[in-house]
């Protein structure tokens, strides 16, 4: 099992959704707090140079073709120099306010996805958040950092500007296309973050490493809909139950039928989310023998039902 198999396994199903997508044109001195709260953020350096400090100590410059991803729940500073005091906060709903606390959304407003202190700004960063991820990405959520960064060089492509490009436009359309770019972004990115050494760390590395944990996870990535039990899932790696238990749960944090369940799941609260697919779809897709069982699981582990999930994705999408 390759490092791209587990990756693309971590990486099935995320997908932006109306994400929140800004270009920030900014002169000295700012300083942003951002307690948004958001999933996950992108942040790609353009033009000039910014810092990151985040809550948990953790900090970083970042200068052009540099990007950052933070995630929740943690919050953090993005400025121009650590020392200059705060002069913008950052609040859930992308709410934009000055330390005194007047909204700051149509004072700074600079044009089409485009907001700042001056629209000739030496610095120019790009910001992507993924305001509700979808369920799969949990697993991708919690593998990371609360701050991760890769620098220009460690990773090579033109979607900073092209994205940039995007960000100013007003087209039909455009913002499928700018939730495919920043898509494109996280997963460049991702990438190159993931060959790092201190990834290796992580529980998910050391489960693709382990040669009977790997060979179970690929199996249960590659194909979810196979009616796998634990007696087939040891015999396919050439182990006893117990065997598998024991190295699965110890690697992994749970039993290897109780993982299945919850990728099973996440697949299905995905793919809830689009309009083609029926629960009766969905259930075949993800190993439900009917809508019924697949129901009755997703209520019982979620505590809600697959139609209530959709109803509740759509509405925050």
């Amino acid at each position: 099992m390759n490092e791209l198999d587990e990756f693309s396994g971590l990486l099935e199903g995320p997908r932006a959704r109306g994400a929140f997508t800004l270009r920030g044109l900014l002169a000295s001195p700012w300083s942003l707090r951002i307690e948004a709260d958001s999933p996950l953020t992108v942040v790609a350096v353009a033009r000039g140079k910014i810092h990151i400090g985040h809550d948990n100590g953790e900090q970083v410059w970042l200068e052009p073709g540099d990007v950052a991803i933070t995630r929740a729940p943690g919050h953090y500073n993005v400025s121009d120099h650590p020392d200059t005091e705060t002069t913008i906060y950052v609040y859930p709903g992308q709410d934009c306010r000055a330390p005194d606390g007047r909204s700051l959304y149509d004072e700074m407003k600079l044009g089409v996805r485009t907001w700042g202190n001056d629209p000739n700004a030496n610095t120019l960063m790009l910001v992507g958040s993924y305001e509700s991820l979808s369920d799969v990405s949990d697993r991708l959520h919690s593998a990371l950092p609360p701050l991760l960064w890769v620098k220009n060089e460690d990773w090579d492509s033109p979607l900073i500007q092209m994205l940039s490009d995007e960000m100013a436009r007003d087209a039909p359309g455009q913002a499928a296309v700018l939730d495919r770019l920043l898509d494109m972004l996280l997963i460049a990115i991702l990438r190159a973050w993931f060959k790092r050494e201190e990834t290796q760390a992580l529980p998910w590395y050391q489960a693709k490493g382990d040669q009977v944990v790997g060979r179970a996870l690929k199996m249960i990535h590659k194909d979810p809909a196979h009616p796998w039990t634990l007696t087939r899932l040891a015999a396919k790696v050439g182990v006893s139950r117990a065997a598998l238990a024991r190295r699965f749960h110890e690697t992994v944090g749970e039993p290897p039928m109780s993982f299945l369940t919850q990728w099973r799941l996440a697949l299905a609260a995905d793919l809830l989310c689009e309009p083609e697919e029926t629960i009766g779809t969905v259930a075949e897709r993800v190993g439900y023998s009917s809508p019924y069982a697949l129901s009755a699981a997703f209520k019982r582990v979620r505590g809600l039902s697959p139609r209530e999930h959709r109803a509740r994705a759509l509405a925050a999408g």
